[in-house]
Formats: C-alpha cells, sequence, structure tokens
C-alpha cells in the first residue's frame, strides 16, 4: 500500500456525507506497496470508533471497477474475509475521488509475517483459505482476462530481449514457450476466478490464524492452480530460491483437503510454478531495467530485485516441484 495521490478532509467529509459510517476522526495515509493510494479512515459514530481503509486506484480505470466490486462482496458474503466495498445509503459502493476510483473498505486487523517467519502453519492456513476463495467464486458471474497474463508476457518479454544477458534472454524465451505449450493443450486444468497476486505481504494473521486475504485488485480468470503456483513460490522459498518441502507439502495438503486436485494438474504443476515464476520475474525486470518508469506524481516508486524470481525459476528447473490428488 502507498500514496500517491493526496486528498484533504474537506474532500473526505464531503465523501462521507454519502454514507451513514458516522463522523470522521481522523485519516491517515499507509506507506509501502506500489499500485494503489490507500488511507486508514477513523470514524465515530454513537460514541464508538471504527476504523475502515479508503483506497483510490491509480492503475484500473473506472469502467474496470465493477468486477473488483462485485468479486469482493460475492467472495464476503461467502464468508472469505477479504476487502469489500461498502455501498452508501443508496446502495453504490464505487466512487470517484481526486478524480481516481475510490471505495471504502472494512479495516481489517492482524499482522503481516515476515518472509524468514512463515511455517508451515501459515502455509497450511493459506492454502485452505486460497481453496475456499476458488471454491467461492467457481459461480462468480463476470469474467477478466488477467492485466499481465500470457499476451502481456508474450508482447514483453520480446520488447526487453536487447536488455538482457544473452543467457536470460534465452531462459525468458523458453518459459514463455513452455506456458504455450502448456496452453494449447490445457489437459482441462480448471478455469475460474484466482487471486493473481496473493504474495505473503497480502495477507494478515493474528498468530498462526489467517485473519484476511488483501489486495484482490489483480483477480482474473485464469488456471486455478496458477494462483496455487504464485503462492508456492513465494510462501515456501528463502531469499536463495530454494523450496522449503515442508513448507510447500503443508500449503498443497491443505489446499487439497479442501478442493482436491485433478490428475490433470498434477502433470501441470512443475510446469506452472516456472511459468508463476517467469510471469514475476518478468513483471519485476520491466521497471528494473527502466523500461516502465513510475508515472505516479508524490511517492517514491519501491523497486523489487527481480533477481529474487530468477533464482527461484531456475531451481524449479532444476528440481521439478510435484504434487497428488492429496496434495
Amino acid at each position: 500500500m502507498a500514496v500517491y495521490t493526496h486528498i484533504s478532509r474537506p474532500q473526505l467529509e464531503a465523501l462521507l456525507e454519502d454514507y451513514s459510517l458516522g463522523q470522521l476522526v481522523e485519516f491517515k495515509g499507509i506507506e509501502g506497496g506500489i499500485e494503489n493510494s490507500n488511507y486508514f479512515v477513523t470514524l465515530e459514530q454513537d460514541g464508538s470508533q471504527i476504523d475502515y481503509v479508503l483506497t483510490l486506484f491509480e492503475e484500473l480505470g473506472y469502467d474496470e471497477m465493477p468486477f473488483f466490486v462485485e468479486l469482493g462482496q460475492w467472495l464476503q458474503a461467502r464468508q472469505v474475509p477479504v476487502p469489500f466495498a461498502i455501498k452508501d445509503r443508496n446502495g453504490i459502493a464505487l466512487k470517484q475521488l481526486g478524480g481516481k476510483p475510490a471505495f471504502f473498505q472494512p479495516r481489517f486487523h492482524g499482522q503481516h509475517v515476515e518472509r524468514a517467519e512463515i511455517t508451515p502453519e501459515h502455509c497450511a492456513e493459506i492454502g485452505a483459505a486460497l481453496a475456499r476463495f476458488h471454491l467461492a467464486g467457481e459461480e462468480f458471474y463476470l469474467r477478466r482476462q488477467a492485466q499481465r497474463g500470457v499476451f502481456w508476457w508474450r508482447r514483453e518479454s520480446q520488447a526487453i530481449q536487447h536488455l538482457l544477458k544473452p543467457e536470460d534472454a534465452e531462459l525468458l524465451r523458453q518459459e514463455v514457450a513452455l506456458f504455450d505449450e502448456l496452453r494449447d493443450k490445457p489437459f482441462g486444468l480448471p478455469l475460474g476466478t484466482i487471486h493473481g497476486d496473493l504474495f505473503h505481504d497480502n495477507a494478515l494473521f493474528a498468530g498462526d490464524r489467517l485473519e484476511a486475504i488483501l489486495d484482490i485488485y489483480n483477480a482474473a480468470t485464469a488456471f486455478l492452480l496458477f494462483d496455487l503456483a504464485i503462492v508456492a513460490n513465494d510462501w515456501c522459498t528463502d531469499a536463495q530460491g530454494n523450496v522449503d518441502p515442508q513448507r510447500e507439502q503443508a500449503l498443497t495438503r491443505a489446499y487439497a483437503g479442501v478442493r482436491p486436485f485433478s490428475d490433470e494438474e498434477c502433470a501441470a504443476w512443475p510446469k506452472l510454478t516456472r511459468t508463476a515464476a517467469m510471469r514475476f520475474w518478468l513483471s519485476r525486470l520491466i521497471p528494473w531495467l527502466g523500461v516502465e518508469q513510475a508515472s505516479r506524481q508524490g511517492a517514491e516508486m519501491r523497486l523489487k530485485d527481480p533477481d529474487e524470481l530468477r533464482r527461484i525459476l531456475l531451481n524449479r528447473i532444476a528440481q521439478p516441484a510435484s504434487i497428488s490428488p492429496a496434495g
């Protein structure tokens, strides 16, 4: 989370006039993260203070937002702990503030778990929760193509080839082709609504218990197993890209305990763990190489090291992952 668009107290008070949430006590920007502007907002109603989060969307256009508004409310209604847009007195959730799409959400409490402190218990919690997320989204009535999906990585991988070392350019080309082969013969892999960005800093815990899954704004329609591969590559590896088998087994077993894997998914798992690593390696490479500069003003763009994902990719190639129907 971060602040790129700054708002004033009068702007916020004017927005709150549409709601029955209470009177504004205070608000402050939330630092960190890279995509949207976020504020903690404290309101007082009937003598009690309640905290909310106000998000202003920096990259998504107003016409893209209904998918996320509907998805958050759909998942929340099915007991999946995710942020959801709160409706005003007239049943309207999506607003505009500072020229950006915006809405209020409940504030979840809990802590982010540092990567070095992730345990098999944390992985089991997030695995089961992701499976419930996928099952809850099975009948979700909207579809969305991933903003940084297969067509994006085909195009962008070619665009930056001349900036890479020859071995990295070849590695990228190889991994894009690997997914194209899988996509041409998808083995009947289940498609559905995925989170798309469930890294460890997008979850809140109280001890070993999951409190909330955050930042659903990369959600899209894709292979469900690809979503789990994204999680495995982040939650079950160390800074050198080595996989912790205990954490990964806890993750996949807990997931399969809620939604068992098909034989086709078991066959595709080694490739999808590689594809997930490639996708985030590429998305980090682009700004790292200076190809995509931050267009947002008022906050420093925080770059993430692409080599971290490159190491994970090389590890996944050297030691192919495996799962069974029971995880």
